[in-house]
């Protein structure tokens, strides 16, 4: 079952100046449900823009977006939060600061609901929050009751990670959500974000720029270069690929 299918999808930004360029230029893509996709791309060719498109914080100039065969082309980016969730680079992205751990838990298990001025039913909820973060890294299950502003980088990110998927998105974007961290922090992130994409069998797209992780996550890689897609292979003929391999789409 096709899950995010995009049709013919242009962006064109300062129309009509000197500065006109196309960002990106006929992009067809269409993600099977539980497609794991790893997407590289040089500096410029259009990988954050294409997830902009897809989360609706950027319309496309032609083109249409399809989420489970409904056209979400047009919907606020507000719309499409209850079914598409997102983790950014910057770990500060994602959660309230002046909030507690518990508190961005369970404002996150409210997505797509109607916000309310106060979170109710905090207390009763605490061993189950307590129980969703046991198993993560960074000791985030006794920090519930901490601040998210006191909390480092690699637990903060490790907590928008969590907001994210605690309750299931059709989709999930993951915008190089491991690049501001160390390198053992973003290893458990990486091992946590395969973890629970196989078990909950998300349909996921991660931009990443280290041709390891490219090549060890996912079932799927993709290559966008100067705004179009220039590799898209899964299983099997993504398992043959070498570093090597995927340099040569990378020249202009």
């Amino acid at each position: 079952m096709s899950t995010l299918n995009l049709q013919n999808i242009t962006t064109t930004v300062n129309v009509g100046t000197s500065e006109e360029k196309k960002i990106l230029k006929n992009i067809n893509l269409n993600l099977e449900d539980g497609d794991f996709v790893t997407l590289l791309g040089t500096n410029g060719a259009g990988k954050s823009t294409l997830l902009n498109i897809i989360n609706g914080s950027l319309f496309p100039t032609s083109g249409k977006v399809l989420l489970d065969n409904q056209d979400i082309t047009h919907l606020s980016e507000v719309k499409r939060a209850k079914y598409i969730s997102q983790v950014f680079q910057d770990p500060k992205m994602g959660t309230a600061p002046r909030m507690t751990v518990a508190e961005n838990l369970l404002l996150a298990t409210q997505r797509g609901q109607k916000r309310r001025l106060r979170l109710r039913g905090l207390e009763k909820h605490l061993n189950e929050l307590k129980k969703e973060t046991a198993q993560l890294p960074n000791g985030l299950s006794d920090r519930l009751n901490t601040f998210v502003g006191s909390l480092s980088g690699g637990q903060r990110q490790t907590l928008s990670f969590l907001m994210a998927t605690i309750k299931k998105p059709k989709l999930l974007l993951l915008d190089e959500h491991t690049a501001a961290l160390d390198p053992n922090t973003s290893h458990q992130l990486l091992e946590l974000t395969n973890k629970t994409v196989t078990q909950q069998h998300l349909t996921c797209i991660m931009i990443t720029h280290q041709l390891k992780d490219a090549l060890k996550y996912g079932n799927r890689i993709i290559i966008l270069n100067n705004g179009k897609i220039v590799l898209d292979v899964k299983n099997s003929e993504k398992e043959k690929l070498t570093e090597d391999d995927i340099l040569q789409y990378f020249s202009d």
